[in-house]
């Protein structure tokens, strides 16, 4: 099976240094590969520009700029015109598709964060055999740096990966041996939720932490700060104090989002534990997180009725700060590695049918509110989180409907 190790890494204040300076010059070739294809694309013969052609002058970009480009590792800044590449592919499906395009972006100094090696001992070595206290990182132009490596490093390492969010190493491995657990005999089904962050079909809650709720005052206040600067790049008053209020901005964004994935890990190994074969819904996050159209007027031209925007708006802030689709994923890698079973099944109207094998109904009115189910033909009552949780495990075979 593939896995990536994440270790944070502790680089001395030169090499931290040369690690912005990579990610720099690695942004700037990014950059001019995209300048590149957006000159090629409007010009009137449209000369088609692919990876092929822009790699071939690495060398030369290399031997003109011995000191900047030159300094970093080749296979790296491939890496680098693959991603411009990719994104000029993606434009590409998109548009015939039909779909919104969204044209290739250039990449500022606070939006490329990561450095990517295709392959372990080309630009860069992983320390496959550490000394006991003290692991290292070879990467060309920047030197041996500190590792800390809290979790053991099993298969073989494929790719490495420089990531700036403070300084992270990760590590993609294939051929890691599974680490199946011992059978429980106990199956389950789960529901998302918002009031609890999910609910099992034998009718325990998880807390829903709302990690972005509780940082929203010192969060607001720092962005209001922020927003007292010019936007003016070249404002005289874009000076250190404006990087500072913005680093303060980022900082609470990352806290927030490593306590959102501490949940996430805790709450899926909890889960891998207990149960042996679990069915959760398929959610669509984007979907139901996603504005209303707006509702035109009919009588007056250039004029809306209300849609329900401002309503909406917290729901989908509550929807995307409990982040279900990165805990499905969590929770699918790490039952692959336990040996346990994940049944997706359609999440339509779980908590609103009812799991009675004698009743099946399924109705918009079978829940009153938020919490409450109750079955408009068979009076069957329950929490409508448990029910949703017992409609999955019905839908994926786990367990009979209720007598």
């Amino acid at each position: 099976m593939y896995r990536a190790y994440k270790f944070l890494l502790r680089p001395t204040s030169r090499q931290c240094a040369a690690l912005e300076q990579m990610l720099a010059d690695h942004r700037r070739l990014y950059n001019a590969a995209l300048q590149e294809r957006r000159d090629a694309y409007t010009h009137p013969s449209r000369t088609r520009i692919r990876y092929g052609g822009q790699s071939a002058q690495l060398k030369d970009i290399r031997t003109t700029d011995p000191d900047g480009q030159g300094r970093w590792s080749f296979s790296s800044q491939q890496a680098t015109l693959r991603r411009s590449d990719q994104a000029f592919q993606a434009f590409f499906r998109r548009k015939k598709n039909g779909d919104t395009p969204g044209y290739p972006r250039f990449k500022g100094a606070g939006r490329f964060d990561t450095v990517d090696f295709p392959k372990d001992g080309d630009g860069c070595r992983w320390d496959s055999a550490p000394h006991e206290r003290v692991t290292r990182v070879r990467l060309q132009g920047v030197g041996h740096v500190r590792v800390h490596r809290h979790h053991e490093v099993e298969g073989r390492v494929k790719t490495v990966s420089v990531k700036r969010d403070r300084f992270y190493l990760i590590l993609a491995c294939d051929r890691v041996p599974a680490q199946p657990l011992e059978p429980t005999g106990a199956v389950a089904g789960i529901d998302m939720g918002v009031a609890s962050f999910a609910t099992t079909s034998e009718g325990e809650h998880v807390p829903n932490p709302r990690f972005l709720q509780a940082a929203a005052d010192e969060l607001g206040a720092a962005q209001r700060h922020l927003a007292r600067f010019p936007k003016k790049t070249g404002h005289a008053n874009r000076t250190r104090k404006h990087r500072t209020a913005r680093d303060k901005v980022s900082r609470l964004h990352a806290k927030v989002a490593r306590q959102r994935r501490d949940h996430h890990h805790k709450t899926a190994l909890d889960l891998i534990r207990r149960f042996d074969v679990i069915g959760y819904e398929s959610l669509n996050t984007a979907g139901m997180a996603k504005k209303p159209a707006p509702r035109p007027a009919p009588e007056r031209p250039s004029a809306f009725l209300p849609n329900g925007a401002a309503a909406k708006a917290g729901l989908n802030k509550s929807v995307l700060d409990a982040g279900w689709g990165v805990f499905l994923g969590i929770l699918v890698y790490k039952a692959e590695s336990a040996g346990r079973g994940l049944v997706p099944v359609s999440a339509r109207n779980t908590s609103r049918t009812c799991p009675r094998e004698d009743c099946g109904h399924a109705h918009a009115d079978n829940r009153p509110t938020q919490a409450e189910f109750r079955c408009t033909r068979c009076g069957h009552t329950d929490h409508a989180d448990r029910v949703g949780a017992l409609n999955a495990a019905i839908r994926a075979g786990l367990v009979l409907p209720l007598a």
